[in-house]
């Protein structure tokens, strides 16, 4: 039986995203205390994989997600998932809003409804905690230091907790990408609608290295859908870029893309390829299939024999 852990407890978005997904269906589900522990039990072999948050539509990247991945090395990204999220004010039985001063819940989360705590609790303290449905769990602790937790409705079932208020969220259309990691190895086979992850360190005393990245992905027609920079925390302004990219690592386009890219950089990481979650096909220009690549090798071995 496959091992997935996730960021738990029981009730996080990370458990909610797995239980959408077929290939989790018959797995052993592990809760985690944090992304770290998470991805650690999979290079520990305690874990076959892990599904960890990505990226959110409103806040962003998960920083520690994308450094674990880029800097550690040893894992690889086999799969993601996209899930709609949508929060909710809960407490323990019997308290009221009005009683409410200290509220927990995960940074991310608070981002995300700090206009109906403005405009409802607007004295209210936010502490942050490892998890939405960590935060709720802790309500449950007679010793803790908070009146109220903000997490997914479904918390509140599993803890036995008091629903204040539903759909709280300041953004009617949020969803957070989750990835699914696990020891590097043989990426699953190309679907053509597929999304590839890489970590790009460049040369920082060279002018033009970004233009340069640039420039392997779009002479060959690879479409880049997101890229953004982190510090390598080596050295105060030495970064690298995450990048995703349309497209499987089996496809020439791309292949031919990271061989550019190994010539420009100081190091490329590959983070895996992987269906995309929305199954959307690129659209290629011509010149850049797979067909164009194998005759345009064809062509220059029959120069070559000449």
């Amino acid at each position: 039986m496959t091992r997935i852990a996730f960021l738990g407890p029981r009730g996080t978005f990370a458990e909610a995203a797995l239980r959408t997904m077929a290939s989790a269906a018959n797995a052993e589900l592990i809760p985690a205390i944090s992304v770290y522990a998470a991805l650690e039990m999979v290079r520990d072999g305690l874990a076959d994989q892990a599904l960890v948050p990505m990226e959110n539509s409103v806040e962003g990247s998960v920083p520690l997600t994308l450094d674990e991945l880029s800097t550690d090395g040893g894992l690889v990204i086999v799969d993601e998932v996209v899930l709609a999220v949508t929060f909710a004010l809960v407490v323990p039985r019997g308290v009221s809003l009005t009683s409410v001063a200290r509220i927990a819940t995960h940074p991310h989360a608070h981002a995300q409804v700090r206009g109906w705590l403005s405009a409802n609790l607007p004295e209210v303290v936010v502490l942050p905690a490892l998890s939405t449905a960590g935060a709720a769990e802790g309500l449950l602790d007679p010793e803790r230091n908070y009146d109220a937790a903000v997490c997914q409705e479904i918390a509140a079932e599993i803890y036995g907790l008091d629903v204040l208020a539903s759909d709280i969220g300041d953004t009617s259309d949020a969803h957070t990408r989750f990835v699914l990691v696990a020891r590097d190895g043989v990426a699953p086979a190309a679907t053509g609608a597929d999304k590839t992850t890489l970590a790009l360190y460049i040369h920082h005393d060279q002018p033009g290295a970004l233009l340069a990245i640039l420039n392997e992905f779009s002479v060959r027609g690879v479409n880049m859908t997101r890229i953004e920079s982190r510090p390598t925390r080596k050295a105060l302004g030495d970064y690298y870029f995450s990048v995703d990219i349309e497209g499987h690592i089996s496809d020439a386009r791309v292949a031919e893309a990271l061989m550019g890219l190994h010539r420009v950089c100081l190091d490329v990481r590959y983070l895996g390829s992987y269906p995309r979650h929305d199954g959307k096909e690129p659209v290629l220009r011509d010149g850049v299939t797979d067909a164009d690549f194998a005759e345009a090798q064809e062509w220059l071995r029959k120069l070559k024999g000449k």
